[in-house]
């Protein structure tokens, strides 16, 4: 019914990508909007804006060479003013954010004996903070 009166509710906590055949045309915000299909209006797709959680194993040798497992839980979520951005830039934003964490932990964790990095896991974890913060910018 909603698409004969061109008419699309977006639900809360999501916004949903409007494009004019096919080049993007809006962000839309939750709420009932109208699309007008007819003049080559569609929606491309819709974006959570809830934060989301990615559990990231990672396996790495320290120092004295002792193979550790390090599980790295990330949460993160997509930004409403950036999410035009985030629907038409990332691809695969989980294995995106793996990546850069498995980048991260490889390069800090050998570094340090196998005591220092369970002393140090706030190190470790701000150090994947800022590492992931650096690509927000």
């Amino acid at each position: 019914m909603g698409n004969l009166f061109c008419l699309v509710q977006v639900d809360q906590s999501t916004v949903a990508i409007k494009e004019s055949f096919g080049k993007f045309a809006d962000v839309l915000e939750p709420g009932c909007h109208c699309v007008p299909w007819i003049f080559g209006s569609q929606l491309a797709g819709h974006l959570t804006l809830r934060v989301q959680q990615l559990d990231v194993k990672c396996e790495t040798k320290t120092k004295d060479n002792v193979f550790v497992n390090v599980v790295a839980s990330i949460q993160y979520r997509a930004l409403a003013d950036k999410a035009s951005d985030a629907f038409y830039k990332l691809s695969n934003t989980r294995s995106q954010i793996q990546a850069y964490v498995f980048d991260v932990i490889r390069a800090f964790v050998p570094k340090l004996n196998l005591d220092d990095a369970f002393e140090q896991k706030n190190q470790i974890a701000k150090a994947v903070e800022e590492e992931l913060e650096k690509l927000q910018e």
